[in-house]
């Protein structure tokens, strides 16, 4: 059969859009650094030349504005990426209470470094997060995937594990002027710390996560962490230890899921798929196959809730191509695994095999059947105290914000503030189109 020609007959008509700048492929964290923004361009790669991109809705994001991601993070760190350059960090630095403190203060160095075009890095990441939530919110689709998000992260104030712009948190604030209640699920191998402790009290957003625990980054997650005030209960931390398969991930995260859909009732889904869980990652301890990490992606889909799919981890670069990639496929209702790898700009990073395939391997597994029950016991015995779909005063939907509205919110005397020219652009009526 020809990668070209993929058939439809047995897909879904889930609606699905998918938000990718060819830019954010072009950005380096360092020579030697774990992350490489490169794997968002081997995806589309693939995406092109399995012709993905003819049964969705490809979008160019519009980049977020320093503004726009004050809405979660604080003006004096949003600031501070906005003007941090590699050749200013040091003076920088300085204006926030010396060099070693202004440093700290963001926590930027080693794991999260100054790089060039840090600010720009974020802003298509981000975009892309708020792109998605509007389309869903709009009616516009029933999926939306941004790859180049699932920073999970980053804090209200500072970078924390390769992450900067929280942009899963600041597309769940989109989702919230509509919906009552939004699901939060991460399958990155690290425990979506951020994410959490931005919802942390409401319970109008319940973060599920599912991740390594025990003596790994970040270090949070504990089974006990539920939440705190109005958010208690709605924090559910899935600790996991080395080595699990698909059949054990797939016995905890369906039935815990199941639960929390049926009791929580949440008006959209956003799912971080993170692929430092696959099998053989560079920073990674588990052992799912492509196609057990993608079972959470089908799994998703059955409850035809509004879904967005973000990214996260992933650290061997061609494993998480390989997945990503087929997990657009099956937003489209497509198994990509019956066809070719068809030939594409990063071929040689598939060799020796040459498949869209992530194989388990031989590594132990150290969550015993015993082990598992007893975490989806605890689990399901602390959602079951959760009043039913819990509803929230009834409010008037705030405004959707205009262009202006972010240019009125910029400080028009900070001369370090200057509008782009693709914002210049925007703001130019065409022919015809004035009053």
């Amino acid at each position: 059969m020809s990668t070209n020609s993929i058939s439809l007959a047995n897909c879904a008509k889930q609606r699905v859009s998918y938000f990718y700048d060819n830019d954010v492929g072009n950005f380096s964290y360092g020579p030697g650094h774990y992350m490489k923004p490169k794997r968002m361009q081997m995806v589309h790669n693939m995406v092109v030349n399995y012709g993905l991109y003819k049964h969705m809705d490809v979008v160019k994001p519009d980049r977020l504005t320093a503004y726009q991601m004050t809405r979660f993070h604080s003006d004096e760190y949003i600031n501070f990426l906005h003007r941090v350059t590699p050749d200013n960090v040091s003076q920088i630095a300085m204006q926030h209470g010396g060099l070693e403190q202004g440093i700290a203060r963001f926590n930027v160095g080693e794991d999260c470094p100054v790089f060039e075009g840090l600010f720009e890095f974020c802003s298509i990441s981000a975009g892309g997060s708020i792109g998605a939530a509007n389309k869903l919110l709009n009616g516009e689709a029933d999926i939306a995937i941004n790859w180049s998000g699932g920073l999970h992260h980053a804090k209200k104030s500072e970078a924390s594990g390769f992450c900067y712009v929280n942009d899963i948190v600041l597309g769940i604030l989109e989702l919230l002027r509509y919906h009552q209640r939004v699901l939060y699920i991460d399958i990155d191998v690290h425990h979506g710390d951020g994410v959490e402790e931005a919802f942390y009290t409401t319970d109008r957003v319940m973060t599920c996560s599912f991740h390594k625990f025990g003596e790994f980054f970040p270090g949070t997650g504990d089974v006990r962490d539920t939440g705190l005030g109005k958010g208690r209960r709605y924090a559910v931390n899935v600790p996991l230890r080395d080595g699990i398969d698909d059949d054990s991930y797939k016995n905890i995260f369906q039935p815990v899921i199941k639960h929390i859909m049926e009791w929580y009732r949440p008006g959209a889904v956003v799912l971080q798929c993170g692929g430092d869980s696959l099998a053989g990652d560079r920073l990674g301890c588990f052992n799912l196959s492509m196609k057990g990490h993608a079972s959470c992606v089908e799994y998703m889909k059955s409850f035809n809730v509004p879904l967005m799919m973000l990214g996260g981890g992933g650290y061997t670069i061609r494993n998480v191509a390989r997945t990503w990639t087929y997990e657009t496929g099956l937003a489209l209702g497509l198994d990509l695994s019956e066809q070719e790898l068809p030939y594409n700009n990063y071929f040689e990073y598939f060799g020796p095999e040459y498949k869209l395939d992530v194989p388990s391997n031989n590594m132990a597994n150290h969550n015993t059947p015993e082990y598992l029950q007893k975490m989806t016991s605890k689990i399901i015995d602390n959602l079951r105290s959760m009043p039913f779909a819990p509803s929230v005063q009834l409010q008037e939907v705030p405004r959707d914000l205009t262009l202006e509205d972010y240019l009125d919110g910029e400080d028009s005397d900070d001369e370090d503030w200057r509008i782009s020219q693709r914002f210049v652009e925007k703001r130019i009526v065409p022919n015809g189109m004035s009053d």
